[in-house]
């Protein structure tokens, strides 16, 4: 069975590098013609721990290949996977434009039966609306075809472990064809049929931004919980404990911070009210859940006002993290973004420290930032130090090791790594969020 993957972004170089190395021989499709020599070479373009060993090792068995050509990767393929953006549009739908081109551009090159499956993420009826760009410029007779729905589950980070060990993989189809070619591709990922969730095109498309919402609904509940905590003495990680032990509850997505951020997330969550709106409906809930989300990412600038003044003019602030999350360098919509943005306002000069995002925080933060080689170097000779990443290596720093780091004493710990009492038992002034 052959695959055809059209789009090397974050979604779609993991799904081919990982049905390469489930035994298929699959070829991605890029329109960047550096981009593609450089995965050729087994350069690649994000990083997301163990990818490029799996990339390195596709090309090397002669299964993993790279082209600007799609006739050429779409022509014997069984099936064709769309992998390709949905950025936001100014009123928050997604822009289906890149989607709706590749469909009708692979539509001459179909031959025999092909499943063409969306892998990006799209709203409600984008399916349908591929099938009509594919019939439209499907030469008479020449192939036959089904649009299949297969949203991704992802985590930055954990990609190749969510996609080679999932817990569900979601499809949505009518067709036995459709069914048959999926069951197939993901036979070397799966250990039990169930696993496999079939359902109708539309659901599965809804089924992607509901979770996304759901998970978004979880940190921005658990974050106003935090703040309240914060100002009546509670301890929002005892609250999250004794919350999370309810089974109907659990503890995934209950951990406070300073605001979710990343390529999915945010994205979605608009993209899904402006389904609401366009259908009617106020989605009331998530515009609450976008609202306290945006309020949350500028806490630690806020907390710092208080504690310095509004004019940090001379003032030195030390960023652990620029990256949205641990164990990527993906800066899109990164609460950091909000932290330096307000500090520099101030007047402060921000010093940062990330292990792998400073080349992507360049592109967002220029040389508005200083950046630091490691985090001794971002703290040294600082006021305040600020945990906006909870970066493993940051987890590690001992109460006595950060002291004789810096002469900084106010810690403000965005994510809630740090023991607090051990901080302030070599002199810090330490706050957290949501915490006593």
């Amino acid at each position: 069975m052959r695959v055809a993957v059209i789009g090397t972004g974050y979604v779609g170089l993991v799904a081919g590098a990982c049905f390469a190395h489930g035994g298929f021989v699959t070829t991605c499709v890029d329109i960047d013609a550096r981009k593609v020599e450089r995965l050729k070479n087994g350069h690649i373009p994000i990083y997301e721990p163990g990818l490029d060993g799996v990339v390195a090792g596709g090309i090397a068995a002669g299964r993993l290949h790279f082209t600007t050509v799609a006739a050429e990767a779409v022509r014997d393929a069984d099936a064709v996977f769309i992998a390709v953006g949905t950025p936001p549009q100014e009123d928050g739908s997604a822009d289906l434009s890149h989607v709706l081109k590749v469909a009708a551009s692979i539509a001459p090159h179909l031959q025999g039966y092909t499943a063409v499956v969306v892998k990006s993420t799209v709203p409600i009826g984008t399916c349908d609306k591929v099938a009509a760009a594919i019939t439209a410029n499907l030469p008479a007779g020449s192939a036959t075809f089904d649009v299949v729905s297969n949203p991704e589950f992802l985590k930055e980070g954990a990609a190749l472990d969510d996609f080679m060990n999932p817990d569900r993989v979601v499809i949505g189809t009518t067709s036995d064809k459709a069914r048959a070619v999926l069951t197939a591709l993901y036979k070397p990922f799966v250990q039990r049929d169930e696993q496999l969730l079939f359902m109708d095109v539309r659901s599965s498309e809804m089924t992607k931004y509901a979770a996304n919402a759901m998970l978004a609904t979880r940190i921005s509940f658990m974050n106003e919980v935090a703040n309240l905590c914060d100002l009546v003495g509670a301890d929002v990680s005892q609250v999250r404990r004794g919350i999370g032990s309810d089974a109907r509850i659990g503890p995934y997505f209950l951990q406070a911070g300073i605001g979710y951020g990343g390529s999915c997330f945010p994205k979605d969550v608009k993209a899904l009210m402006s389904t609401g709106r366009d259908n009617g409906l106020a989605m009331e809930v998530l515009s609450a859940v976008e609202s306290v989300n945006d309020q949350q990412k500028g806490v630690l600038a806020r907390r710092l006002f208080g504690r310095m003044g509004d004019d940090l003019t001379g003032r030195t602030v030390a960023l652990l993290g620029l990256a949205f999350k641990p164990d990527t360098d993906d800066m899109r919509e990164a609460p950091s973004l909000t932290v330096v943005r307000k500090l520099k306002a101030a007047g402060a000069t921000v010093r940062a420290y990330d292990p792998v995002a400073r080349e992507t925080a360049e592109v967002e933060l220029g040389h508005s930032v200083e950046y630091a080689a490691t985090w001794q170097d971002a703290v040294a000779g600082a006021d305040a130090v600020l945990v906006v990443t909870e970066w493993a290596e940051f987890k590690g720093i001992t109460a006595s090791e950060l002291a004789a780091a810096t002469e900084a004493r106010i810690v403000l710990d965005g994510r809630n790594i740090w023991d607090g009492n051990a901080l302030r038992a070599e002199g810090f002034e330490y706050h957290g969020v949501g915490r006593r």
